[in-house]
């Protein structure tokens, strides 16, 4: 069972990504893209162009955690005007 800290660090992707990315592609973005470390304890948090996708990292003790999640309305304009825009870290 994935138990995940309470002072995680959430970094988001700013833009869209290629959601067929696996573990490895998604990895390399965090990598290379961020300058981060994806085995840190963080999760990054991905999502494709048509934003009713999103794709989670999380590195946990000896593998990786690859959550999908298919938003079946989308994000409707509502509720991205309704909260911030996020373009750098949120810390949970």
């Amino acid at each position: 069972m994935l138990t995940l800290p309470g002072s995680l660090r959430v970094y988001l992707a700013c833009g869209s990504t290629d959601l067929r990315k696996s573990i490895d592609g998604l990895a390399a973005i965090v990598q290379e893209g961020f300058g981060l470390d994806p085995f840190s304890t963080c999760l990054f948090v991905f999502c494709n162009r048509e934003r009713n996708k999103l794709k989670l990292l999380y590195w946990e003790h000896n593998g990786f955690w690859l959550f999908y999640r298919w938003l079946l309305d989308g994000l409707s304009l509502h509720q991205r005007q309704a909260h911030p825009k996020v373009t750098a870290e949120t810390v949970i």
